[in-house]
This record gives C-alpha cells, sequence and structure tokens, in this order.
C-alpha cells in the first residue's frame, strides 16, 4: 500500500468511510469554485469520484491520496496524480491537484502535500515532468504551483466549460526536492 508521511500529514489510499467525509468537502461551494462547473458533488457523486480515483492508483500506478492530518487521523481533502483526459492537449502530461476542505486552507497543508507528491512522481515514479492546470484567476492555487518550482507555460480554455486555464510545468531537470 503507498503511503506517504510528511510532518504533519499521511497521505494513503481511500477507505471506504472516507466518502462521507470528502462529500462533505464537495459539497462546499467555497471549495468547488474552482472545480469544473462550480458546482458541489453529492455524496453519490463523490463516491463515483474516489471509486474512479482509486481505479487510476490499479490502472497507471498513481493517483489522487487521502489526505488526512497525522495528530487526529482526520481527513481533509486530497493531493495526488491523475492523467488529465478532459484535456488532450496536454497529453502525455500527468497532473498534480489538490482539494481541501475550506476550514484547512491557509496552513500550508496543499502545499506540504503537493510538495510530497511531486517528490513521489518525479522519484518514485519515474516522471520526467508534472503539470498543474488552474483555472485562471485561482490565485491560492497559482501560490502553491509557484511553490512547487512551477512556472506557467500556456494558457488554454476548458473544453466542456468554455473558462480560461493556464498550464503550469516543472520537470526533472528544474526539480529540487
Amino acid at each position: 500500500m503507498t503511503e506517504i508521511h510528511t510532518p504533519r500529514l499521511l497521505l494513503r489510499r481511500w477507505h471506504d468511510d472516507d466518502i462521507t467525509f470528502m462529500a462533505d468537502i464537495n459539497a462546499d461551494p467555497q471549495v468547488m469554485r474552482w472545480v469544473g462547473d462550480g458546482s458541489t458533488l453529492d455524496p453519490d457523486t463523490t463516491a463515483e469520484e474516489i471509486e474512479r480515483w482509486e481505479e487510476e492508483w490499479d490502472e497507471e500506478g498513481f493517483g489522487l491520496f487521502a489526505v488526512e492530518l497525522l495528530g487526529s487521523g482526520e481527513l481533509i481533502g486530497f493531493t495526488g496524480l491523475s492523467v488529465p483526459e478532459f484535456l488532450p492537449e496536454v497529453a502525455p502530461d500527468v497532473a498534480i491537484s489538490w482539494r481541501l476542505g475550506s476550514q484547512f486552507w491557509g496552513q500550508g497543508y496543499a502545499s506540504e502535500a503537493a510538495q510530497a507528491v511531486l517528490e513521489f512522481a518525479l522519484t518514485d515514479r519515474g516522471l520526467d515532468r508534472v503539470i498543474s492546470i488552474i483555472r485562471t484567476g485561482d490565485e491560492a492555487s497559482e501560490n502553491i504551483a509557484r511553490k512547487l518550482g512551477m512556472a506557467p507555460e500556456r494558457e488554454t480554455v476548458h473544453p466542456v466549460h468554455d473558462f480560461p486555464l493556464t498550464v503550469h510545468a516543472i520537470d526533472l531537470t528544474e526539480y529540487q526536492a
């Protein structure tokens, strides 16, 4: 089982009892503002997402980690890697992404988890390059990408929702653990 420990977090595969906690995060309009069309997700859709994320682990050898606080074991969201099939123009790149409950924002958890996942991608999984696809205007996510050493590479438009996206990238030669 793949797990990553950071000073404050455990990044792990998903458990069945995570659905309720992730559904609460996905039901928060503030969290979902920059995700997809901005709609919140119900528990059934959240369960389907988690199932897809777990399938990606089996198919690709990477995926989205459930992120929990080491001290309390509380699930606070996800961080991980995925193949961004919704945006074929970036193929064959792998994207890093994150989504935390709003009560956990501003505490450095997303940056801490994303840094651990980036290291996992480039050193453990042997990826030469990682991207992040961020909705233009999402300053918090732009800040995390900068902290990871990623640079804006191109602008594009979401093929379904028609809003602007910025693709950030880092490759192994630019990465410093």
